[in-house]
């Protein structure tokens, strides 16, 4: 009698270690065929000009941010997103904002703008002030938003990420029909704590997206020198999560993936990786030199890849004119100006306010 073979004995066997859907029936490229099949978002000329406006506001506001620590307002670590704009706006104006949440890394005052929060409040809490989002007590690094499902602003490098695995257990426990976007740097793209929340998001078809925003330094090192695997978008493959590779520079394309990749999510096909390719033009901190680089090398990437001078060029193209764009530009440095001004005039926080917010409730 001819042996059955070993294979097929396994496969006919009930075995817990095999996953629910075959390999054949699963394919890691998915998303990105779809994605390349139409990459850039077919926006509206309104759309457009929205997405110009909101970036040019986080990119004045981090200059305004930058001159305040500079005079020494801003006190502590402070960590500028000038040149990454496109990514926060692609994505985040994808959300819906009555249901999603957010949760990044101490990079985080470009988040809380794309989401439409206050600039005056997010300048308050900078310069440490009682009028800030989290009472002055959060800074540059720690702001919070329950109201506005922005769950930070977090210190640690990749432990946002954890909390985001478990704000959407949350969002599919309460079947309100959100997802979470969770963001995390390269640098933080090699901890541990991110595959174990992979792993698990994965397992329970979490709706969740992972967002890798490779500004290709880390803190100070080349993903080269960093990464086995630079190619961050494949780094789900182990936990059968779809990756995508998308060009943060250009917010029609981040947006056309976050539109793939937030039906996918909602369909309830678990979790998203997304890999935005962008580029800071500032050091890690302000207190970095940024010596790690070549001034001609940041100066190309103005020159060439700037997302707010490439959204600039295609409104021009379709009708707009400098002195509508100059316009824009005037009242967004009023607006800016408005909330530096808001923050250096307000108080600081009364010394029994250390106390508050201490636990969730009273014991």
């Amino acid at each position: 009698m001819a042996k059955t073979p070993a294979s097929a004995t396994k496969s006919a066997k009930s075995d817990p270690k095999q996953p629910s859907e075959s390999p054949a029936d699963f394919a890691l490229h998915s998303l990105q065929d779809e994605h390349e099949k139409q990459k850039r978002y077919d926006a509206s000329l309104e759309q457009m000009l929205a997405f110009y406006e909101q970036m040019l506001l986080i990119r004045r506001f981090e200059e305004r941010a930058g001159q305040l620590y500079g005079l020494g307002l801003i006190g502590g670590f402070c960590h500028l997103y000038i040149g990454q704009e496109a990514v926060a706006i692609g994505l985040q104006s994808a959300l819906d904002n009555d249901r999603d949440s957010v949760i990044t890394g101490y990079r985080d005052h470009g988040h809380m703008l794309a989401y439409g929060i206050d600039p005056k409040v997010i300048m308050a809490e900078l310069t440490g002030r009682q009028a800030g989002i989290s009472k002055g007590k959060g800074g540059s690094m720690h702001m919070f938003s329950t109201e506005h499902k922005f769950y930070g602003g977090h210190g640690i490098v990749g432990a946002q990420v954890a909390l985001g695995g478990g704000l959407a257990l949350a969002h599919q426990y309460n079947d309100d029909g959100g997802l979470c976007l969770a963001y995390f740097g390269d640098g933080a793209a090699n901890q541990g704590q991110v595959y174990e929340t992979m792993n698990m998001a994965s397992l329970w078809k979490l709706p969740i997206v992972f967002v890798v925003e490779n500004n290709q330094y880390a803190m100070g090192t080349a993903v080269g020198r960093s990464s086995a695997e630079t190619e961050f978008y494949r780094r789900g493959a182990a936990f059968r999560i779809p990756g995508m590779d998308v060009n943060g520079m250009d917010v029609l394309e981040v947006r056309g993936a976050a539109e793939i990749a937030f039906r996918h999510v909602r369909e309830g096909n678990g979790p998203v990786l997304i890999e935005c390719n962008t580029y800071r033009y500032r050091g890690h901190s302000m207190s970095d030199p940024a010596k790690y680089r070549t001034r001609e090398e940041v100066q190309d990437f103005r020159d060439t890849k700037d997302p707010i001078e490439a959204m600039k060029k295609t409104l021009l193209e379709n009708g707009k004119t400098e002195d509508d764009l100059k316009a824009i530009d005037k009242a967004i440095r009023a607006t800016v100006s408005e909330a530096a001004d808001f923050a250096e005039n307000s108080p600081e926080p009364d010394a029994a306010e250390l106390y508050t917010d201490v636990l969730v409730g009273e014991y």
